[in-house]
């Protein structure tokens, strides 16, 4: 995949014309969705600032979060896996795909979620649903880059906005 520090370097110019609104500096998530045509499959990865995404999460769940120094992985993993399936939805050609969750790691200040959609051997339409972190702050907006066949598409979000579609 195309490297996600580059994304996060090139978040300012999706961003020039949104304000401040709070003495965070920024509430942004980024979500890439890759298509593999050799293996037939969709690589998604999301990144979330790792502050905003742990207080999410204890706001859903309603448990103890620490993504970073978890006593429990397994749970870390199904908050994640959970709270991502639930605001980021895919339709490949119009059909509702299930992301597998295959894990998370910090990356940089966020965490970084991986998924993967088997058995998709060509894509000509994308529609997306992401409202990650919505619920947490008005501010929030989502990047989405997609990959099909060399062809990089992408789309910026601004909470309450939550759908793009990408044709290919």
């Amino acid at each position: 995949m195309v490297s996600f520090l580059f994304k996060w370097l090139v978040i300012g110019g999706f961003l020039h014309s949104q304000p401040v609104l709070s003495s965070h500096p920024i509430f942004v998530s980024v979500t890439e969705i890759e298509h593999n045509a050799k293996d037939k499959t969709l690589e998604i990865s999301c990144k979330i600032f790792t502050d905003d995404f742990e207080q999410t999460l204890r706001q859903n769940y309603k448990k103890h979060v620490d993504l970073l120094a978890a006593k429990d992985k397994t749970a870390m993993n199904n908050l994640v896996s959970d709270y991502v399936k639930k605001h980021l939805l895919v339709k490949a050609d119009g059909k509702t795909v299930a992301l597998q969750f295959l894990g998370y790691e910090q990356h940089e200040e966020g965490i970084m979620s991986y998924y993967q959609v088997n058995n998709i051997p060509s894509v000509k339409k994308l529609d997306i649903t992401d409202n990650i972190l919505f619920e947490y702050k008005k501010e929030q907006i989502s990047i989405i880059h997609v990959m099909v066949g060399g062809n990089r598409k992408s789309s910026r979000l601004i909470n309450p906005e939550e759908k793009t579609s990408f044709e290919f």
